[in-house]
């Protein structure tokens, strides 16, 4: 009966941080829906969409474009209070000096976000526009770009560096679970190495300068991470393992 009651108040705690999200993602909704045409002519107005003449193809096309942008724009003023909430939500599981140095890992985890979206916007998007114009001119074909298609391409670029820019966090939570140690870091970088050499180059134009401005940042930051996870390592190791009480409630 007690787990049956356990089981019960977990499921209603998790009731309530869901809706507590859910009604941040809606109030962000709503006001990217009305921040949307800003946003728009922002883009629109900046040196690497000045020079292309977005076309609609369909009648829904800017609709799609409007509820795309506020629908991003809302995930993006969810997600910290989203990290809170899973944070709050598995508090009372941890210990005092786990809770609060995993309430670190919030502010982190969303301004390393922005960096990763602020640097493949303002810098790895505008090389990669350029070279595929470039290369259309060069076969001879005439440029007639939907707003639809700029809008998937300029996402698939930003989100996934804005994603990889997690990953000093990452290791360093791995490390703390005990999962990544100095040892495997040691071993793994050279494989490591290669496979941000893969992704630097999936996401870059074939040439080797914008190679290199998207790799080695990547590289930078396995660097950044290993450095980080390797002191923690050692810090976790020296240490006394003192027992540390219980937080409240969140």
């Amino acid at each position: 009966m007690d787990i049956n009651e356990d089981v019960v108040r977990h499921l209603t705690e998790l009731r309530r941080r869901l809706l507590i999200v859910s009604a941040c993602f809606l109030v962000s909704m709503c006001g990217g829906l009305y921040l949307s045409p800003r946003i728009l002519k922002y883009i629109k107005s900046s040196s690497t969409a000045a020079s292309v003449e977005w076309n609609v193809f369909s009648f829904t096309d800017g609709l799609f474009i409007y509820l795309r942008c506020a629908f991003l724009l809302a995930m993006l003023c969810t997600l910290p209070i989203l990290l809170y909430q899973t944070w709050a939500f598995v508090r009372p599981g941890l210990t005092l000096k786990e809770a609060k140095g995993t309430l670190a890992y919030v502010p982190f985890s969303f301004l390393l976000f922005l960096g990763g979206i602020s640097f493949s916007y303002f810098l790895v998007f505008p090389m990669m526009l350029r070279f595929m114009m470039q290369m259309n001119q060069t076969i001879g074909a005439t440029e007639t770009y939907g707003i639809d298609k700029y809008f998937v391409f300029l996402f698939s670029v930003v989100f996934p560096l804005g994603i990889a820019f997690e990953m000093p966090l990452v290791m360093l939570f791995l490390t703390r679970l005990g999962l990544l140690t100095p040892e495997r870091l040691r071993t793994s970088r050279k494989y490591a190495y290669v496979g941000l050499a893969i992704v630097g180059a999936s996401i870059s134009p074939p040439d080797f300068v914008s190679h290199l401005s998207v790799t080695v940042p990547l590289l930078l930051l396995f660097e950044i991470s290993a450095f980080l996870s390797n002191r923690f390592a050692r810090r976790h190791a020296a240490a006394p393992a003192y027992p540390y009480p219980d937080p409240g409630p969140a």
